[in-house]
């Protein structure tokens, strides 16, 4: 078997393990080392968030069997894409492919705030009553089934290597379980660690019921992109503790902590009056803000 077969055929598995490693430690830490006190009860929630992803882990694999993946193996194939073009150097491409993938999720996630309809189906994401690791698995179907089409086109358009691919995918799904962590780290160290990847505290901002707060912190992996393209925030007004989580017109626990207010409820009624974005836009044009 060669490298790309194994590559295949083990992707799946190994991003499966990878999952199920770091969610475990993620569990433990929050246990020991919480941030702020919980408002849900935890089985409820892990319950329904963790039910999500299975739905959606079923649906990509139905619908993209070969994931991204099997997209840089044919493009490889093929010759398509930037880097099969150039023939880069094996690290250096990895390099390139993980972080311009990663500023192209960067851009996606500006993107669902900016437009609304997408925004619709991203305040699943947002309407979370309380903020942890599971908060970071926790996404609409269409959403998930749209961010894979945008994904596989932009590894087809770039020529990421299959190695590349995999290894943002591990990395992307690391930290995003990473950074919605409920967890207490000491300031010193969150400092430092804002240097390279995206902090809980840094994320946690971006979880405000705030617009303008919301509309900060967009990166999931690496924090460069909110720094270089405007959109950083480094604190909540309110501080961690006093800032409220969620969406402001979805604070019913059975709207939005159960499976059915996150697949109808939360993205199929009622208007966006937490469209972040247009909202900021708004209030700048009446001069309220």
């Amino acid at each position: 078997m060669t490298v790309s077969e194994m590559l295949l055929a083990y992707a799946p598995q190994i991003r499966l393990g990878f999952f199920l490693g770091i969610l475990g430690v993620m569990a433990f830490w929050e246990a020991a080392m919480p941030r702020r006190p919980r408002s849900q009860p935890r089985w409820v929630r892990w319950l329904n968030n963790l039910g999500l992803v299975v739905l959606n882990t079923v649906l990509l694999r139905l619908l993209f069997p070969a994931a991204a993946v099997g997209t840089a193996l044919y493009a490889e194939t093929h010759g398509w894409g930037l880097f099969n073009q150039w023939a880069l150097p094996a690290v250096p491409a990895l390099i390139l492919s993980v972080v311009i993938l990663d500023l192209i999720v960067y851009l996606q996630h500006v993107m669902f705030h900016a437009v609304p309809a997408l925004w619709r189906l991203h305040r699943v994401h947002h309407a979370d009553l309380d903020f942890d690791t599971t908060t970071g698995l926790r996404f609409h179907p269409i959403e998930i089934v749209l961010s894979m089409l945008i994904k596989l086109a932009a590894v087809a358009a770039l020529g990421a290597p299959a190695a590349g691919v995999l290894t943002f995918e591990v990395l992307l799904n690391a930290t995003a379980l990473f950074n919605h962590g409920n967890l207490r780290l000491p300031p010193g160290v969150d400092r430092i660690l804002r240097w390279v990847v995206v902090t809980p505290d840094m994320h946690r901002v971006h979880h405000s019921v705030e617009g303008d707060e919301t509309n900060s912190n967009f990166g999931f992996n690496l924090p460069w992109w909110d720094s270089l393209l405007g959109t950083y925030r480094d604190q909540p007004r309110a501080g961690h503790e006093g800032m409220p989580i969620g969406i402001h017109s979805v604070r019913e626990p059975r709207a939005a902590v159960w499976l059915d207010g996150l697949l109808v409820g939360i993205p199929f009624r009622g208007g966006t009056p937490e469209y972040p974005i247009n909202q900021r836009l708004k209030e700048t044009t009446d001069g309220t803000a």
